[in-house]
């Protein structure tokens, strides 16, 4: 550290210079992460950032706001008693659902948690800092993640939970987490163990409810005891928010939350961190009230559509205006081109164009790319006022 301070616009100015060795997070396609929101969105999140979200008394608006969105992941994972919290992300979230699942556990011997081997490192996480066996389950053949025979195979009478992931980190299925229950309810029918499930939604759960909605995966099943979402992935919000819900307080013991009065009254606390902002918070519940069901439905469906049209064209398929494509991203389909005097096409200036004119969602015009502003444009049209550029493959 320097012995003296310097003018707030020459730290700025060189900070802001380095970082411009940092990749551009708009053109970061192997990121799991939000990487745009609407401006109205950010300007939210900058009148939230200096609140503290332990400090409910001081800031009793803010802890509304996360209640609403409890309230709201328990109306669409079907738990009318469900009780849970916002996190820094999906992966502390299953960290505190494990910590749930060994508190409940009365095992003798030591603690394992089944998962299969396509689970994603917070669970690993979990096991090695508390001191549990993560049994992995590994794949076989074309089988990718988790299913019915192997979970209860895997299990015994240490088992603390298991974990079943709806959104798999390495292919995006779904592990079938209704067989999974069954295969458990009929172990703990002949005299085996009472295994819960915590389901790792951490990209599923906010894709299921809107696009699979006759999937049971969620508290329908009463074995399902937590779930866990991220926020900053297909909550499509910034960095960093996860949430985490139990079916009811049963499933939550008691004595993992503390109540603490060191900013006024008693504040009930369950989290591996104290202060942080409100931020995150508040632009999740911006989403929710801004997008609804047939927002969040049509975002969703977007991103699917472009993932599971991307791999036909990559091979060479021929460009169709009536394919599914046309309704998912708009710099590929929806709109025509302006044409420009020097033969170019008009920029996108949707989400990220640049100076020379060049649609920058595409790298060449081989080669398409899509980004989660695109997907918000097909489901919002906010911004119908701008001329959108037509690239096609």
């Amino acid at each position: 550290m320097a012995d003296d301070p310097v003018p707030p616009e020459v730290a700025y100015q060189v900070i802001h210079d380095e970082l411009l060795l940092d990749g551009s997070s708009r053109l970061n396609l192997a990121t799991f992460v939000t990487t745009w929101m609407e401006p109205q969105a950010r300007v939210l999140m900058a009148e939230c950032v200096d609140k503290n979200m332990i400090d409910k008394d001081e800031y009793p608006q803010t802890a509304e706001l996360e209640r609403r969105c409890v309230a709201i992941l328990a109306d669409l994972w079907h738990a009318a008693d469900a009780t849970g919290c916002s996190t820094t992300g999906s992966s502390k979230a299953c960290m505190l659902a494990g910590l749930a699942l060994k508190r409940r556990w009365r095992g003798t011997g030591p603690p394992n948690l089944v998962m299969g081997a396509n689970v994603q490192v917070c669970c690993e996480k979990f096991c090695r800092y508390w001191d549990v066996e993560a049994r992995k389950v590994p794949m076989e053949g074309s089988r990718y993640h988790l299913d019915a025979a192997s979970a209860v195979a895997a299990v015994d009478g240490n088992t603390i939970g298991v974990v079943a992931i709806l959104g798999s980190t390495f292919d995006g299925s779904y592990e079938p987490v209704a067989s999974i229950a069954e295969a458990l309810d009929s172990l703990a029918a002949q005299g085996g163990p009472d295994v819960p499930i915590h389901v790792d939604g951490a990209s599923g759960a906010m894709i299921a409810p809107f696009l699979d909605p006759d999937l049971v995966w969620d508290f329908r099943l009463p074995r399902v005891a937590s779930i866990n979402t991220s926020g900053h992935k297909y909550g499509l919000v910034y960095p960093g928010v996860g949430w985490v819900l139990w079916r009811d307080m049963e499933a939550l013991p008691e004595e993992l939350i503390f109540n603490v009065n060191y900013l006024g009254g008693e504040m009930p606390t369950f989290a591996l961190n104290f202060s942080r902002p409100g931020a995150e918070v508040a632009a999740q519940y911006y989403n929710f009230f801004r997008l609804g069901r047939s927002g969040y439905r049509a975002v969703q469906q977007a991103s699917r559509t472009s993932r599971c049209t991307l791999p036909a064209r990559w091979n060479g398929s021929p460009s169709s205006s009536s394919s599914p494509a046309a309704t998912s991203c708009p710099c590929w389909h929806s709109l025509p081109p302006t044409p420009r005097g020097d033969g170019t096409s008009s920029r996108c200036r949707v989400c990220c164009a640049n100076a020379a004119g060049r649609c920058l969602h595409t790298r060449s015009p081989r080669i398409a790319r899509t980004w989660p502003c695109c997907a918000w444009y097909a489901a919002t049209g906010s911004a119908t006022t701008w001329p959108i550029s037509s690239w096609r493959i």
